[in-house]
This record gives C-alpha cells, sequence and structure tokens, in this order.
C-alpha cells in the first residue's frame, strides 16, 4: 500500500510568535512586497489550511516572518484509521498550538 503524504500549515503559530495576532498585520508587509490580498484572501490564508499557494506569497510570508520553509510547512503522514476515530475532549481545537483559552472565574458580589 502506498503511503500518503500530507502537511500541517503553521502560519498562526509562527505569527504569533513573532507577536503578529490579527490576520491584517500581514496585509501592509505583503503590500510592500507587491503582492495585493484583500483582507479575507489573508484571512483564509491563515486561519486556513491553502490547497494551492503562489511561490510568490510563500517567499513574502518567510521573508517577513523571518523564517524557514519547515517553520510554515510540517510534513506529515496522513494518520491511519485508529488515529482518525480517537475523538479529542471538547473545546481542544479552540487555542493556537499550545495556547488554549482558560475559563473566566466568577467571583462574589463586589
Amino acid at each position: 500500500m502506498t503511503r500518503r503524504l500530507d502537511y500541517k500549515w503553521n502560519l498562526r503559530q509562527v505569527m504569533a510568535g513573532r507577536g503578529m495576532f490579527a490576520t491584517t498585520d500581514l496585509i501592509g508587509p505583503l503590500a510592500d512586497r507587491e503582492i495585493r490580498l484583500s483582507s479575507s484572501q489573508v484571512y483564509r490564508l491563515v486561519a486556513e489550511r491553502p490547497e494551492r499557494l503562489s511561490l510568490k506569497v510563500l517567499m513574502a510570508l518567510l521573508d517577513i516572518l523571518d523564517c524557514s520553509l519547515e517553520d510554515l510547512i510540517e510534513p506529515a503522514a496522513e494518520p491511519g484509521t485508529a488515529a482518525r476515530r480517537k475523538k479529542k475532549a471538547a473545546g481542544a481545537e479552540a487555542g493556537i498550538g499550545g495556547l488554549r483559552p482558560r475559563r473566566a472565574r466568577i467571583h462574589g458580589p463586589l
């Protein structure tokens, strides 16, 4: 059986490591490199895993974030059927990398 390859897109995590938390933080630096993308296109680039990506955009991202290709794209083998069946805890998909939101604490009346 042929092994199927997959990849993990880490743009959001790399941006967070550089102090860039809003997707619109990329619009200006991309425009400086003569790449004009709308805010919705930049949002999809950051929030979703791209199936197609221009090499010019990829090279601009590497330059803007001062990172390597391995930082943005992590090769991974497609998970087996056992791994696919494993369920995550509620809210496990939220957060960036190891960062997860914390529950608010409600204190008594002031």
